[in-house]
């Protein structure tokens, strides 16, 4: 093979490998959804969005489409250690509500957390910027910390509750007699059946009017 035709062959294999890198896609971020959903899970469910969490995203996206709804879960322990267990949830749920803010402006975020997870959004979004609570379009919570029995499992600290500036477009759902959220409840089935109840499918209804 002489010096010219090896030249000219390197020369073609040299343009088409740059066509073909010119012709592969280029890697790009995920599109901003229309809704993003932040919710924290329960005390002692497995990571993700929980048993509440994951049908109070599906009932919301079907309400609201076409529009896009992503469900984006709060990573903490969720354990029974709640003195280090909440601090961790609320750190991971309040820089999950000021990245969304900040990386995708035009998205409407729905804050959720059932159970331990309801004190956490809570308090995450007491804490999170002005700025970043101004793309809160709605709260929904599921069996929220509110009576004697769950200050004793706190240890007598102050339980949460939303901000003001996030009351007016927030749901709070607590079925007839648990014991985390209704005063003198003794039924712990009823902390467990959010689903069961209707009040998963009423809460999408309130939010999906704010999105």
């Amino acid at each position: 093979m002489t010096s010219k035709l090896m030249s000219t062959l390197a020369v073609a294999t040299f343009a088409a490998a740059v066509s073909t890198i010119a012709a592969a896609p280029s890697a790009t971020a995920e599109p901003c959804p229309d809704v993003q959903v932040i919710f924290a899970r329960g005390t002692t469910e497995p990571a993700g969005l929980g048993s509440v969490g994951g049908p109070f995203v599906e009932d919301l996206r079907a309400k609201v489409a076409p529009q896009s709804v992503v469900g984006t879960a709060v990573d903490y322990p969720a354990t029974n250690d709640f003195g280090n267990s909440v601090p961790a949830g609320t750190s991971a749920a309040r820089a999950l509500i000021e990245s969304t803010a900040a990386s995708c402006p035009n998205t409407k975020m729905v804050l959720g957390g059932f159970s331990q997870g309801a004190a956490v959004v809570q308090l995450a979004a007491n804490e999170a910027t002005a700025q970043s609570g101004d793309h809160v379009a709605a709260s929904a919570l599921f069996g929220a910390p509110r009576s004697s029995f769950s200050s004793m499992l706190a240890s007598g600290q102050a339980l949460p509750s939303l901000a003001p500036q996030y009351a007016a477009n927030a749901i709070d759902q607590c079925n007839v007699g648990d014991p985390i959220c209704w005063e003198g409840g003794m039924d712990m089935g009823a902390h467990v059946s959010y689903v069961q109840s209707g009040k998963v499918a009423q809460a999408a209804d309130f939010v999906a009017a704010r999105v």
